[in-house]
């Protein structure tokens, strides 16, 4: 694996795939079981944790929350059994977690400041936080209905943020703001209306990389048969990498031309009308010549356009 990626998530046939990191940067692959999914994202996610006690501490309560399990199983329930879409639960929400912190390093090390540390009011640790409760929490209100299921999320997502908060921040002033970040990345993750601060932007952007058939196959199996879940089928492996051109690239690896639905209808506007536009590239391999760059999706004013590439 390249040594620039920092996040992968890769099909193999139905089994999970053991990566083994390079220079200790998260490299994950999975398809199923459910659980092995959610240990090796755990995993990674511990580890970009590692030097963020706050956010480690915020994570770790999160995930032992009964009422957060119990949010995104009833997303889950909602979404996949009524309404027959893809993941919308635990899965969903560490594949999401995981890849925003990724997303986050990469702009970090280039440089790009989080909106809660460009404005003063806190350190990378507290950004951290920010990221991960807000990406991990951001589809919970699909459980009362996937129509303004964003401000659903929001009302859901404060009980839990006022137990877990307060265990880490005393000062009630920066624990109000520590929240108000959190709550515009659940309430601006579908760009209705787009987030403002970077933080949001992460989380739009890092709900738009689940997009690899192991999440299409199970709306398919449930018997949704469109567009969403025949082109997620077409999404064999996504890679968040340092980018050439940009901070952050994501690079979407496909068996079939419908993989490209996938990026210009899910991914591609979460990253044109975010703050992250100017930070991100996207691009997309065909699998079967991964070796030459086939497609790919650059942003030309307010749209995403493929392009012939064979560099």
């Amino acid at each position: 694996m390249n040594q620039n990626t920092k996040f992968r998530i890769q099909i193999e046939d139905g089994q999970v795939q053991k990566v083994t990191p390079a220079n200790t940067e998260l490299a994950v692959a999975f398809s199923s079981p459910r659980q092995k999914i959610l240990d090796e994202m755990d995993q990674g996610i511990r580890s970009d944790l590692s030097q963020y006690p706050k956010a480690l501490k915020a994570y770790d309560m999160l995930i032992k929350d009964p009422e957060a399990l119990a949010h995104w199983d009833m997303s889950n329930y909602i979404t996949m059994r009524k309404l027959g879409y893809n993941d919308h639960g635990r899965v969903h929400a560490w594949m999401t977690g995981a890849a925003s912190l990724a997303i986050l390093e990469l702009l970090l090390q280039e440089g790009v400041k989080p909106d809660f540390v460009e404005s003063g009011f806190g350190d990378v640790d507290d950004a951290n936080l920010i990221v991960i409760l807000g990406t991990m929490l951001h589809d919970i209100g699909n459980e009362v209905h996937r129509e303004q299921h964003e401000q659903y999320g929001v009302i859901l997502a404060m009980p839990i943020l006022d137990r877990i908060l307060p265990e880490i921040y005393e000062d009630v002033y920066k624990r109000t703001k520590v929240r108000g970040f959190i709550l515009h990345c659940i309430n601006c993750h579908d760009i209705n209306p787009p987030p403002l601060t970077i933080e949001g932007g992460i989380t739009a952007v890092a709900d738009g990389t689940d997009i690899t058939k192991g999440r299409g196959r199970k709306a398919y199996m449930l018997g949704s048969v469109d567009i969403h879940s025949l082109s997620a089928l077409a999404v064999d492996e996504v890679k968040i990498v340092k980018g050439r051109e940009t901070p952050v690239e994501i690079r979407a690896i496909y068996n079939n031309p419908a993989g490209i639905f996938q990026l210009e209808e899910v991914l591609a506007p979460k990253v044109i009308r975010t703050p992250l536009s100017k930070y991100v590239t996207i691009t997309a391999v065909h699998s079967n010549t991964e070796d030459k760059l086939l497609r790919r999706v650059r942003l030309n004013g307010a749209q995403f356009v493929l392009e012939t590439d064979e560099t």
